[in-house]
C-alpha cells in the first residue's frame, strides 16, 4: 500500500510555472480540482471545492526504519504512537506548525491529496495551504515545495489567522477591526485584521500539544508518575480547566512510578490540571493583551464592540474563553466548528483561486 518515504525530487522552476495560456491550461482549470489544506501539527484537514471537508486525520506517519518504508499514515499511524517496536517509528512530521521532516511531510501530503481527489486524476490540483502567521521565508518555502512535490499545480500560501477569520464568518474586507485567536496543536496565532489583511499579529509555539506536555511534566515532578501523551490528552479533555473556580472533577490515572519503575495508579483533580497548564495559558493571555496594547485605537474600539473570536481545538479547554474575557475585559467567544474553522476559511477562498497569485511568484 505504501512505498519508500524517500522520493526523487524534481526541481521547481519558477520561470516555467507561467507559460503561454493554452487550451490545456484552461482545460486544467476547468476539470482540475481546487483544494484547501490545513496542514497542522496534530491534524491535516483537506477541503475540496464544492464538496467541503473530505479528509480530517491525525498528521502522523509510521516508518519501518530497517527498510525506510511507510507502513501507516493518519489514524492507523496514530494508534501506533508510543506502542511500536524498535524498528518502527511513529511520529508527527510537523512540529510547532512547521515542517520538521520534509520527506515525511511531502509523502503524507501526497497521500492525503490522493485520498481527497482520487488516484486517477489527470490534472494536478490547485492548492491553498495554511501556515502560521510568523513562519520564516525558509519555513514558508518548505511548505510550498512540499505541496508542489506532492502534486500541486498551483500553490497559494494563506496565513492561518486570515483563514480562521473567513471560516468564522467575519467580514475581513470591512474597515472594521476584528481579532482572532487561533490555537492549534503546535501554535497559537493572535491577530488583528482589517481591510482583508493582518494589521498586527504574533505567533506562539504553544498549542494543545503543549498542554499535554505540561500535564506529563507536572505528574512527573509532583506525583512522581510518568504517563503517555494519549493519557495526558484524555486528562485534559475529561477534567482539564483554565479557571481556578472552574469544574472540580477527579480522575484515576494509570502510569509508571518513577520511584519503583512499576505500573501504578493515582487520583488527580481538575485544579491540579489547571496548575499544570498555568504557565502556557498565562503566556497566551499575555500575548493577547500585548497585541491589544499595540492595536491602533480605532481598531481596538471595534474589537471592544464586537469581541474576540476564538478558533482551534486548543481553545476548547474548559473555561479558556471565560478566562480570556476576564483578562481583557472584552467578550470572547468560540466560533462555530472551531476545529475546522481554518480549513473552512481556506475552502471558501477557493472561489477566488483564479485571481489569487501563485506564492512561488514571490520567492
Amino acid at each position: 500500500m505504501f512505498g519508500s518515504i524517500l522520493t526523487k525530487k524534481k526541481k521547481t522552476k519558477k520561470k516555467e510555472r507561467h507559460t503561454k495560456k493554452s487550451h490545456s491550461f484552461f482545460l486544467a482549470n476547468w476539470l482540475g480540482s481546487d483544494i484547501a489544506i490545513d496542514l497542522g501539527t496534530a491534524n491535516i484537514i483537506v477541503y475540496v471545492k464544492n464538496k467541503g471537508v473530505v479528509v480530517n486525520e491525525p498528521a502522523v506517519i509510521a516508518v519501518d526504519k530497517n527498510t525506510n518504508k511507510v507502513i501507516a499514515i493518519g489514524k492507523e499511524a496514530q494508534a501506533m504512537l508510543e506502542r511500536t517496536p524498535k524498528h518502527i517509528d511513529a511520529y508527527h512530521p510537523m512540529h510547532n506548525g512547521v515542517i520538521a521532516d520534509y520527506d515525511a511531510t511531502e509523502y503524507m501530503l501526497r497521500y492525503f491529496i490522493r485520498k481527497a481527489i482520487g488516484n486517477a486524476l489527470f490534472f494536478k490540483p490547485r492548492v491553498i495551504i495554511c501556515v502560521p502567521s510568523s513562519v520564516t521565508n525558509v519555513e514558508r518555502r518548505a511548505v510550498m515545495e512540499a505541496a508542489m512535490q506532492a502534486g500541486a499545480r498551483k500553490t497559494v500560501v494563506m496565513e492561518e489567522p486570515l483563514a480562521a477569520a473567513i471560516g468564522a464568518g467575519l467580514d475581513i474586507a470591512s474597515s472594521n477591526g476584528s481579532m482572532v485567536v487561533d490555537m492549534g496543536g503546535g501554535t497559537t496565532d493572535v491577530a488583528v485584521l482589517s481591510l482583508s489583511g493582518i494589521v498586527i499579529s504574533e505567533s506562539l509555539r504553544i498549542g494543545s500539544n503543549t498542554f499535554d506536555e505540561a500535564i506529563i511534566t507536572y505528574l512527573e515532578k509532583i506525583k512522581h508518575v510518568t504517563i503517555g501523551r494519549h493519557t495526558a490528552e484524555e486528562l485534559k479533555i475529561l477534567i482539564g480547566t483554565a479557571l481556578s473556580d472552574g469544574r472540580s472533577l477527579t480522575a484515576d490515572v494509570r502510569g509508571r512510578s518513577l520511584e519503583t519503575g512499576l505500573p501504578t495508579s493515582i487520583d488527580i483533580d481538575s485544579q491540579e490540571i489547571r496548575k499544570a497548564l498555568e504557565e502556557p495559558i498565562q503566556t497566551v493571555l499575555r500575548t493577547i493583551v500585548s497585541i491589544l496594547e499595540k492595536t491602533p485605537p480605532e481598531l481596538a474600539a471595534d474589537i471592544a464592540d464586537h469581541g474576540i473570536v476564538l478558533t482551534g481545538g486548543g481553545l476548547l479547554l474548559d473555561g479558556f474563553d471565560q478566562l480570556i474575557s476576564r483578562t481583557t475585559g472584552m467578550a470572547a467567544y468560540l466560533c462555530d466548528d472551531p476545529l475546522l474553522c481554518v480549513a473552512n476559511g481556506a475552502g471558501k477562498s477557493l472561489r477566488e483561486m483564479d485571481r489569487l497569485k501563485d506564492s512561488f511568484d514571490d520567492v
